[in-house]
């Protein structure tokens, strides 16, 4: 007999207008919390893990997941003071072709996410940033893996000289930060950090003072100061 879920057996109420809460604060959300009895590892390769985890369900059933374990990763919105973005081209094997991306990479373990994007926009571009803050971090698939990617705002650019990994082989594009999210809303660009980070970067450019991007005015808008990485 499949068994039946108390939850699902009461009428779906109506949604009710409230002030945005956070996943785990609302007043309900324990009654939809799975309990973990268990769990082994199925799979290890070269970037990720791979778990199977024995949940008992809200309704007291048993199930089974698989997730995916990923040390997470940081992204890079590289801008310069005319409003240019630094993009990396790069061929990626599970589409088997050319993408499009802002820099970025995967965390070492215990690495400092900030150091990371640094080292990544270092490895990858050539460039230093006079300032790196981050703005948002991103859930790549929750509905079966645990990656973070950290994503930050670079300004103040010098330029070096790129020094990707042995295995990485990238052209790098600077471009109008307006053409890149036009591009993100036209469908050119499909990688999912790439287009929350030309979302992001758009409503973050709504809201500073009319003298960009580069402006001081960004401890008005960013989540976290590079200084409190540091901390």
């Amino acid at each position: 007999m499949r068994p039946t879920n108390p939850l699902h057996e009461q009428p779906l109420g109506e949604a009710e207008a409230r002030a945005f809460t956070r996943g785990g604060d609302g007043a309900l959300d324990s009654a939809l919390e799975e309990t973990i009895v268990g769990e082994k590892p199925v799979f290890s390769g070269l970037i990720f893990d791979v778990d199977r985890i024995s949940v008992a369900l809200p309704s007291g059933a048993p199930a089974e997941r698989d997730v995916v374990r990923h040390p997470g990763a940081v992204a890079v919105l590289a801008v310069t003071e005319d409003a240019e973005i630094y993009l990396v081209r790069q061929y990626r094997v599970a589409l088997d072709r050319v993408t499009v991306e802002i820099p970025a990479g995967k965390l070492d373990p215990g690495e400092d996410p900030l150091c990371a994007a640094r080292r990544e926009l270092a490895e990858e571009t050539g460039l230093e940033a006079a300032s790196m803050a981050r703005i948002l971090t991103i859930a790549t698939s929750v509905g079966f893996s645990d990656e973070l990617i950290h994503l930050y705002l670079a300004t103040g650019l010098t330029r070096g000289v790129a020094h990707p990994d042995e295995d990485e082989f990238l052209n790098v594009d600077v471009v109008p930060v307006a053409d890149f999210v036009d591009a993100v809303l036209d469908g050119q660009v499909e990688d999912a950090k790439t287009v929350v980070g030309a979302l992001a970067l758009d409503a973050i450019s709504r809201r500073l003072a009319p003298s960009g991007l580069a402006d001081a005015a960004l401890d008005e808008v960013i989540v976290e100061e590079a200084g409190e990485d540091e901390a």
